[in-house]
């Protein structure tokens, strides 16, 4: 059974197509994961899948009910936590939770019980009664994960749940995120443009300037590399891309400053290579395929973490569509 289905998702603002014919499936209690840079279309489609966008064409359905037309009934099953911060700092966590569970309609005899459930999974309980200005960036996130669980949602969508973390702090979360779906079984949809955050889902859709352009496991869109990376930093990667071309058959993409080759043998040919080239190789690298090779594999660019924020993009969107502008 699916919990969500996507049906050549469309929307554009004005003449930008933010989401571009987009179609999947995710099964119910399956953790699904979108990949890709900032501005890439991964906040629209979950704005969308939340009802807090309406669609330019297509069809979506979440826990059963249509997008568009059953906008309440998508919103009483789903769990929401946003990319930016969405607490009132200057009520206590405990303040906060109980809010929400009055929005939701959470029965009056288990919202104490509900309260301290979710607090104590995400190690909260202890500081129930502080006001959460006073909480850390990875407090205020836990908190928040709290707060989408508080109504038992069947759908969990986490937009960029752990960013502007340390890496530390974001595997913490991971753990207790992981916990609670193996706890509930509930679906958990998210977005992110952490490769390491990626794998921790059964299926990854990669999406790159509104299109999905791959969706299958970690290990299979791996396996759509195959080869061993090589990377090379050359005195002239200009004149190392002919000779590579015309010694070895292979084509070598150029990024940031290095070379990029996929063989078959890394260890064998890393030796040929530096000792054969004409060009002086200055620094080598090998590693197996990674989300990262497969990204560049697929759009030919890699993920910087430094990429347009969505917000301003969609900004961005409203003064060319106001304004008339063009591609």
């Amino acid at each position: 059974m699916h919990s969500i289905e996507v049906s050549d998702l469309r929307k554009n603002f004005g003449p930008l197509a933010a989401v571009d014919g987009v179609s999947f499936e995710v099964d119910e209690g399956e953790v699904f994961g979108f990949l890709g840079p900032n501005g890439a279309g991964k906040t629209t489609t979950i704005n969308i899948l939340c009802t807090l966008l309406r669609p330019t064409s297509g069809h979506a359905r979440v826990a059963g009910y249509d997008v568009e037309t059953q906008r309440n009934a998508v919103r009483q099953s789903i769990g929401l936590v946003f990319q930016d911060p969405s607490l009132d700092d200057q009520l206590t966590a405990i303040e906060n939770l109980r809010f929400h569970s009055h929005v939701y309609n959470v029965p009056g005899h288990e919202r104490a019980g509900r309260i301290e459930e979710v607090l104590r999974v995400v190690e909260l309980w202890e500081r129930r009664n502080a006001v959460v200005k006073t909480f850390s960036g990875g407090m205020k996130r836990r908190l928040e994960i709290a707060r989408g669980l508080i109504h038992r949602p069947r759908v969990l969508f986490l937009d960029e749940p752990t960013i502007g973390l340390d890496p530390q702090t974001r595997e913490h979360m991971w753990s207790y995120i992981l916990g609670l779906q193996r706890a509930h079984g509930n679906t958990i949809f998210m977005t992110t443009h952490y490769m390491e955050e990626a794998e921790h889902c059964r299926r990854i859709g990669i999406i790159d300037q509104g299109r999905l352009v791959a969706l299958d496991t970690p290990d299979a869109l791996k396996r759509m590399v195959g080869a061993d990376i090589v990377t090379l930093r050359t005195l002239d990667n200009d004149k190392a891309v002919v000779e590579i071309r015309d010694k070895y058959g292979l084509e070598a993409q150029s990024q940031d400053g290095r070379l990029r080759l996929e063989v078959p043998d890394g260890a064998e040919f890393i030796p040929k290579v530096v000792c054969e080239l004409a060009v002086p190789v200055e620094s080598v690298d090998l590693h197996r395929p990674t989300l990262d090779d497969v990204f560049m594999k697929l759009t030919g660019h890699v993920i910087r973490e430094d990429e347009a924020d969505p917000l301003a993009l969609m900004r961005m969107h409203g003064r060319l569509w106001r304004g008339g502008g063009r591609r």
